[in-house]
């Protein structure tokens, strides 16, 4: 790669950071061409040599904060797992870090819960593709614990892991808000932790 070719990548590079923040902090339908300019100081020429428009740039804002989501979620190997400590402690470890990003980065956590999804239908649909690539990846957890014996051998791992997955977007959505990010986090840790392992259901008397 040539030093004009770094300098045009770095450039992009500059421009996607500048929409992401523009896009989390005004909202995507509120955000204009002109704040992402001012972002980064320059003129709308320049932006336009690198993307064709504010939808443009929203795909490649969206594709980076998903890579870095989904980056967290497959940090481990889901098979090395050999005994139920082993796994609840991976399980753990996989909530905090999920958890400590909606926490630490609450641009992210609206970008892809609340300002990208009602962008457009394509823009949707690509949040959809994004979901469902995160519950293939919380599958083959699941999977590794039903092989294992850690998990019931009934156990629709396919919907258990759509359903673990909207507790993870819940849990982005209630750290938006949060007062004290950390203590909320800590709390959905327990909870996420507690219906995956203990489950929900009371002993009769």
């Amino acid at each position: 790669m040539t030093t004009t070719d770094e300098r045009a990548e770095q450039r992009r590079r500059d421009i996607v950071d500048a929409a992401f923040k523009v896009f989390s902090s005004r909202g995507y339908h509120a955000a204009g061409i002109a704040d992402i300019a001012a972002e980064l100081g320059i003129g709308h020429g320049t932006f336009y040599r690198y993307f064709e428009n504010k939808r443009d740039i929203l795909v490649h804002v969206v594709a980076e904060a998903a890579e870095r989501l989904m980056s967290v979620m497959v940090e481990d190997d889901p098979h090395r797992t050999a005994t139920l400590t082993d796994y609840r402690q991976q399980t753990e470890h996989i909530c905090t870090r999920l958890f400590t990003l909606f926490a630490e980065d609450r641009a992210l956590t609206r970008l892809l819960f609340v300002e990208a999804i009602g962008a457009d239908p394509e823009m949707t649909a690509m949040l959809q593709r994004i979901y469902e690539a995160m519950a293939v990846g919380t599958e083959q957890y699941l999977r590794n614990g039903v092989e294992k014996g850690f998990l019931r051998a009934d156990l629709d791992t396919e919907i258990t892991a759509k359903a673990l997955n909207g507790m993870i977007i819940a849990s982005g959505m209630s750290l938006l808000s949060a007062k004290d990010p950390i203590a909320e986090r800590d709390r959905w840790i327990r909870a996420g932790i507690g219906v995956m392992f203990d489950g929900i259901r009371g002993e009769r008397p």
